[in-house]
């Protein structure tokens, strides 16, 4: 006797943790974009180029302001320096050292002006070009090159390709059988029913209330770079039926045309080793076992390799022992 378990098969898709529509952070005639639908780009790699002429021309004459600023700071402190070597000797005014320290503070403040025009014109060169924020593809493309975009409008759309996650809409009656770390088997359709072993990490104890549903969320333990967000998945809960039955191996099940589900057991019968054939009525299938809902003797070695050829009463040798559980 074994604790039986329901297999619940539940459908979900691939989602991604971070997806983004990226934008302009200004506006600007696109001059280049380097990346299309499907493109596999890492982060900070130039993905959209605006026209900067004007930009880099406002960012020089800021620079230029800058030097000339810093060129008259210099040529004030040198001044004042002079001046104060001098003032002890009594062949300078104090009102003159007083004026060029004044002089030098002013000069300060415009270098300190002109610095910080600079850096505001260098990082709006900057927002002229629109880089990726993380690693990912690109699933969508907006704008093209000669389009005219403002701030915030769309131009790409990115998703990251690393930390998928499986996302399953499953019924509320489970809620209460399923915990965090439980492990499901995931099937990918769109590769060939690939099978991928995953770890449950959330369940949303919020149900959607038109569908009674609640969302459980799981994470592939090997990773494939064939999976990308938008694939649907299918996988199978194993759910606690709280009961206990007879179960057998899935191979020992035979299915014949006329109906009728069996499974064959070896008797003994006058120190022989006998066939003898069994109509059942099946439970619940999990794990590679079937449930047997009809009478079978726990102890019954069942049959589980050429039981396809097998007749009632036929002599049969035992290679490897398989019993109910």
């Amino acid at each position: 006797m074994r604790a039986i378990h329901q297999q619940v098969t539940i459908t979900g898709t691939v989602t991604s943790p971070q997806v983004a529509r990226l934008s302009a952070a200004t506006s600007g005639l696109i001059t280049a974009v380097n990346a299309d639908e499907g493109s596999r780009v890492t982060a900070n790699d130039l993905l959209v180029q605006l026209d900067d002429e004007l930009a880099q021309l406002q960012w020089q004459s800021a620079q230029a302001k800058l030097k000339q600023a810093q060129t008259s700071l210099a040529d004030a402190k040198r001044r004042l320096a002079e001046a104060r070597r001098l003032a002890p000797q009594k062949t300078i005014a104090e009102t003159v050292v007083r004026d060029l320290e004044a002089e030098t503070e002013v000069n300060q403040a415009a270098v300190e002006q002109a610095a910080a025009e600079a850096g505001y014109q260098q990082a709006l060169l900057g927002k002229h070009q629109l880089r990726a924020p993380f690693t990912g593809v690109v699933s969508r493309k907006l704008a093209e090159v000669g389009e005219w975009v403002n701030p915030g409008a769309g131009v790409l759309e990115l998703v990251a390709a690393d930390n998928l996650r499986f996302d399953f809409a499953v019924a509320e009656d489970y809620l209460s059988l399923l915990h965090p770390d439980s492990r499901v088997e995931v099937k990918l359709p769109a590769l060939q029913n690939a099978l991928l072993p995953a770890r449950v990490v959330t369940i949303v104890p919020v149900s959607s209330p038109g569908a009674r549903t609640f969302l459980l969320r799981a994470v592939p333990e090997t990773t494939d770079k064939r999976i990308i967000p938008g694939m649907s998945v299918i996988a199978a809960l194993q759910i606690p039926a709280q009961r206990q039955n007879l179960v057998v191996p899935r191979d020992a099940i035979l299915r014949y045309p006329d109906g009728r589900v069996v499974v064959w057991t070896v008797e003994d019968d006058g120190g022989d080793k006998v066939a003898r054939l069994h109509v059942v009525k099946l439970g619940q299938a999990f794990s590679g076992l079937v449930e047997i809902e009809s009478d079978l003797q726990p102890s019954a070695q069942v049959v589980v390799r050429g039981n396809e050829a097998l007749r009632a009463g036929q002599k049969v040798r035992v290679t490897n022992g398989s019993s109910g559980s």
